[in-house]
């Protein structure tokens, strides 16, 4: 009889917390990236970044791009305002506020620090590695005058698109773990996927940002959001002292 209560109260892989279990469903995945896209996500990093350092056709697409985008006058329209808020979905202020009030309630009503333990790793992370790869290639902005690498430059890679990746997805996959209402996570889902995208076209847009940048920010994001799942896997969780779900993507 005690070997049968006990398999009946013990969660199978991929179960909610014990406490989220009046919780609704999950109606998305959690998002962790898959194998191929890491894969290609790496790549991608590798390509575009041998190319840029080795002055390639990808840093004359970017003049191109950016002559273009100059030539619309964004900038200094009525309109900027406008884009330069769309700019602020992968503005790590914005991100953080979002962040901590999801942390704080799943926090108080979970009694679990695992999600802050996630969105702490998360942050060391995308502060190490983006601006380990900004002061390594010191790759200017499109408004800086003349050389394309110089020791101020700080533009490459994007740390709003790898801001927008990363801490979105954190953000989704929370709400997925802990079943919050459908709607939450329907729209983390949308954030985690348009927010970057919406990130990348308006900073490209305002001539912030080159192509590229956006391009190896999205990547890089993508990286780190599966290093984050697989640390959680090996440390975080336990190190709070909580088990919990890890549904795969």
């Amino acid at each position: 009889m005690a070997g049968v209560t006990s398999g009946a109260v013990r969660r199978r892989p991929g179960a909610p917390p014990p406490d989220a279990a009046a919780s609704a469903e999950p109606v998305v995945s959690v998002g962790r990236p898959p194998r191929w896209l890491l894969v290609l996500a790496a790549a991608v990093t590798l390509a575009v970044t041998v190319d840029l350092l080795t002055r390639g056709v990808l840093e004359r697409m970017d003049l191109r791009v950016s002559e273009v985008v100059s030539s619309w006058g964004l900038a200094d329209s009525g309109a900027y305002w406008p884009v330069w808020a769309v700019t602020q979905l992968g503005g790590r202020g914005f991100i953080l506020i979002v962040l901590a009030g999801l942390v704080g309630y799943l926090g108080w009503r979970f009694r679990t620090a695992v999600p802050l333990g996630r969105v702490l790793v998360a942050l060391v992370l995308l502060t190490v590695v983006v601006y380990s790869f900004k002061y390594g290639t010191g790759r200017t902005a499109p408004a800086y005058p003349g050389s394309f690498f110089h020791r101020d430059g700080a533009s490459y890679p994007s740390g709003h698109v790898a801001n927008a990746v990363l801490m979105w997805g954190v953000a989704r996959w929370q709400v997925v773990v802990y079943r919050l209402a459908p709607w939450v996570q329907r729209t983390m889902l949308v954030l985690s996927v348009a927010g970057p995208v919406a990130t990348g076209v308006a900073m490209v847009s305002l001539d912030f940002h080159w192509v590229t940048d956006a391009v190896v920010g999205a990547a890089v994001g993508i990286l780190l959001l599966g290093v984050v799942h697989a640390l959680d896997a090996a440390v975080v969780s336990r190190w709070v002292g909580v088990r919990t779900a890890r549904p795969s993507a």
